[in-house]
């Protein structure tokens, strides 16, 4: 079986090069622009009341994958799925992030951790009711060496 998926939109972010991006959203306090095309615009309605959402979007600039990968905060490999790698067989990424604002078809966000010009491929809300967990356990991030 085969997806395929169109952008709803781009983000802006001040990242152009991916060495100096940040690696997750929670480690940010960067400004972006989600831009949503005009024809998604109309999803947008209610947005606004929201604190948080969820980004979901294509790993445009990576290319290839292994299913073994050294992930940013640790120097052992671990399976791919098990991280949050941007070299993945489906590249693709999700970032929480606060909204501050909505004009139009334009929301300006904070905590923003991708390259400029990312393709932006749903947005949804964050619900802590939904998403939110206790008795968690985080495998190799738990054990990893410092960095």
């Amino acid at each position: 079986m085969e997806f395929i998926m169109r952008p709803i939109g781009v983000i802006h972010s001040p990242f152009t090069e991916k060495d100096k991006t940040p690696i997750q959203a929670s480690r940010s306090q960067s400004i972006g622009t989600v831009e949503i095309y005009p024809e998604f615009a109309d999803g947008l309605k209610d947005i606004e009341a929201l604190s948080h959402i969820y980004l979901l979007y294509a790993f445009h600039a990576s290319s290839g994958y292994t299913l073994q990968v050294k992930p940013f905060l640790d120097d052992k490999e671990h399976g791919v799925f098990a991280t949050r790698y941007p070299y993945r067989p489906n590249p693709i990424g999700i970032s929480i992030v606060k909204l501050i604002s909505r004009n139009e078809n334009f929301l300006t966000v904070e905590g923003i951790d991708v390259l400029d010009g990312t393709p932006l491929l749903d947005i949804k809300p964050y619900v802590p009711d939904f998403d939110q967990r206790t008795d968690v356990r985080t495998g190799w991030y738990e054990m990893r060496s410092e960095k």
